[in-house]
């Protein structure tokens, strides 16, 4: 069984713009993100970890975007590794597998879903990635460029990032207990040893941060529609 923890919490206003609820083809970006997991023959679950001034409108937009497998919705913590931990709590005891996803994540498609699960069963943890095409530079203080970064083998994580239930307890309970920060799962479960696969996908899953990111997904939801 698999739960997917969709983080729809932390900082998602910028000058007025929230992300999450901003409009996307006719919907808020929250709802597309909820209707591809619901649709999503793997996912038997799914748990909202949500800012606690909006779980209101997170629990209608869930009413309508992900009737069927929507368990709990609950607010989130200070950091994205407490607002994790507080999904893992509403997780059902039978998972044996849980996802986490961005909720900004709008355009990620079941089939790449079922991907990374595939590659988390055989491995223990996964993750969605990008291969890094751009030229890396590292820049000083006054962002003059010192060096470079060699590409090969560098990967940019996305999610979903997909782990044995006891895998991402064990990942969750050490960067408590050491006062850790960790940007994503991924980088938690390294600093147990657990090797994590990453899965190169190589369908847009852009990541909505600005306003202007949404012209982008509106155009690749068309294309996905017109395919």
């Amino acid at each position: 069984m698999l739960t997917a923890i969709i983080v729809a919490a932390g900082s998602s206003r910028r000058a007025g713009f929230d992300k999450l609820f901003a409009p996307l083809a006719g919907k808020p970006v929250l709802a597309h993100t909820l209707a591809s997991f619901d649709i999503c023959e793997c996912v038997e679950a799914i748990v909202i970890v949500g800012r606690a001034d909006r779980l209101a409108e997170i629990t209608e937009l869930a009413r309508v975007a992900a009737p069927r497998k929507v368990r709990a919705i609950v607010a989130g913590g200070e950091r994205r590794q407490d607002s994790v931990r507080r999904g893992l709590d509403q997780v059902d005891a039978v998972a044996q597998f849980v996802a986490v996803h961005d909720g900004a994540r709008p355009l990620i498609r079941p089939a790449e879903i079922e991907r990374v699960y595939a590659a988390a069963k055989k491995h223990g943890a996964a993750s969605a990635g990008a291969r890094v095409v751009d030229t890396l530079k590292r820049a000083d203080e006054q962002l003059l460029v010192i060096g470079g970064v060699e590409r090969e083998r560098l990967f940019a994580m996305q999610t979903p990032q997909i782990f044995a239930r006891s895998v991402l307890e064990k990942a969750c309970a050490h960067v408590s207990a050491a006062g850790l920060m960790v940007t994503d799962e991924v980088s938690a479960a390294e600093l147990t040893g657990q090797k994590v696969a990453i899965v190169p996908n190589d369908q847009w899953n852009l990541k909505i941060t600005h306003p202007g990111d949404l012209r982008i997904a509106e155009f690749l939801l068309s294309q996905h529609r017109d395919a």
